[in-house]
């Protein structure tokens, strides 16, 4: 595990499943009790969770967690024409494509941006590679995307020297997430390469390199894995949503 969230609050898939139940924003839920107590009135959910879970109380706020982590795990997109390139298919990336690889290494991305999710270095389970953004503050983007409203890493512990500090994300199946940056104030990918251009690295790309990264970029779009629909356990008769609010 990696840590979750751009400023790396939470230490694992299984703690960040936990955030959003109560997250006011969110599912809003009081507290993890009131989750619990819900799921309990559900019968199909009691014996799926005793089934997933057995021995004693099956039904607890960690087994929850762990179960959404489960699911989260198989999320996995292979067989990008990236990775057909790099197992040998030298056709699977278009003239653009390979050229906006090559410009992303004599840049410097892959610095930051490395191994087999360009998102760095692997990491111990809980630890993460962090980076401050933005490194040029004076630069006009910073203002425009309000870059600097939020300290980021310095917000979670409290340590000056991790202000603006943020998880380097990884940019597999970037193409298909934007908007982009911890706030999603930039709304193109041709924008964000512009932004990280400048604010990391202090070049002002042309127009061509911009295009020819964005292609490569468009090429770390790996498989979806199928997602059949699930049928949810019912509740027969009755809702378990507070009404008259």
């Amino acid at each position: 595990n990696s840590v979750q969230f751009w400023d790396g609050r939470a230490d694992s898939l299984e703690a960040q499943a936990k955030g959003p139940l109560t997250n006011p924003a969110e599912m809003g839920m009081k507290d993890h009790a009131e989750v619990m107590a819900r799921l309990a009135k559900i019968p199909g959910y009691v014996q799926e969770f005793a089934s997933a879970f057995p021995g004693g109380n099956s039904l607890t706020i960690d087994n929850l967690a762990k179960a959404i982590a489960a699911y989260e795990r198989t999320l996995i997109t292979p067989d990008s024409p990236y990775d057909r390139y790099e197992l040998g298919e030298k056709t699977a990336l278009t003239d653009q494509q390979v050229r906006g690889l090559n410009k992303m290494k004599a840049l410097g991305c892959l610095g930051c941006h490395s191994g087999a999710n360009f998102s760095g270095p692997s990491r111990a389970d809980g630890d993460g590679n962090f980076e401050t953004f933005p490194i040029f503050e004076s630069h006009s983007f910073v203002t425009q995307y309000r870059l600097m409203d939020d300290k980021g890493r310095g917000e979670v512990t409290g340590v000056a020297a991790d202000a603006h500090s943020w998880r380097v994300p990884t940019l597999r199946n970037i193409a298909l997430t934007a908007p982009y940056f911890h706030n999603g104030s930039v709304r193109t990918l041709e924008e964000a390469v512009r932004v990280m251009a400048a604010l990391q690295l202090g070049e002002t790309l042309a127009e061509a390199d911009v295009s020819d990264i964005v292609a490569f970029l468009g090429s770390l779009t790996g498989e979806l894995p199928p997602q059949p629909l699930p049928v949810l356990p019912p509740t027969p008769g009755e809702t378990l949503i507070p009404t008259g609010k």
